[in-house]
């Protein structure tokens, strides 16, 4: 496989068509290597449309929907970022290569240990890989900027919401298959936000997420 030609590829037929045509979150997309942080036994399909297994049941998002999400969060260089299902690692080296520092929540020890190894071995240094039930959010370092939630709730968790500063910005898939959608929520005074759906589509549950039932935003 000529890698450089099938990244080229994922750029131009998924992600340019998904409306991610911010030219810094594209050149990301050259810069950090996605086939790093693809288990071995499908690095052929780095770059492919599809979910990765990842094993204990987990996969890594396909690529348009991790660029999509990068590029509305707009990170800046001066961001605390919250990220809510490690995986592989890779949604975590795009975030850091634009923000301060990401604090990434596994619940999976396996899967924390393989992405720690994974941002280590591509140099990124400014992740760190939490063992925690993400849904509660990480209040030891909390009000975040940015906070990301790699995987489908039914209900925007209000723990993530009480952590999320003033001017922060929360990515979050909502609903239950085959109804969801994408939405920001900013927060634009203290206990006050502004949500947009961005746009409607699946994604997997994320890991540990409970049934519909109580704060719905």
């Amino acid at each position: 496989m000529n890698i450089e030609q099938a990244r080229f590829n994922m750029i131009e037929q998924q992600i340019r068509p998904w409306d991610v045509l911010d030219p810094r979150v594209l050149s990301l997309l050259n810069e950090v290597k996605r086939e790093n942080f693809v288990p071995p036994a499908h690095r052929d399909l780095a770059f492919a449309d599809l979910e990765l297994p990842l094993g204990d049941g987990q996969v890594m998002l396909p690529p348009r929907m991790e660029a999509r999400l990068l590029q509305e969060l707009m990170v800046k260089r001066s961001d605390r970022v919250l990220e809510i299902g490690t995986g592989s690692g890779y949604m975590a080296a795009l975030l850091a290569a634009r923000a301060e520092h990401v604090t990434s929540l596994e619940r999976r020890p396996a899967l924390a240990a393989m992405a720690r190894e994974n941002l280590q071995r591509s140099g990124v240094d400014n992740v760190t890989v939490e063992v925690a039930d993400g849904l509660a959010g990480w209040p030891q370092r909390a009000p975040f900027d940015v906070i990301v939630v790699s995987g489908a709730v039914p209900e925007v968790p209000a723990a993530l919401l009480k952590q999320l500063r003033v001017g922060g910005r929360l990515a979050v898939i909502v609903g239950v298959a085959p109804v969801m959608e994408a939405r920001l929520i900013t927060c634009t005074a203290e206990a006050t936000y502004h949500a947009v759906n961005m746009f409607e589509t699946q994604m997997p549950a994320l890991d540990g997420a409970p049934e519909p039932a109580g704060f719905s935003f």
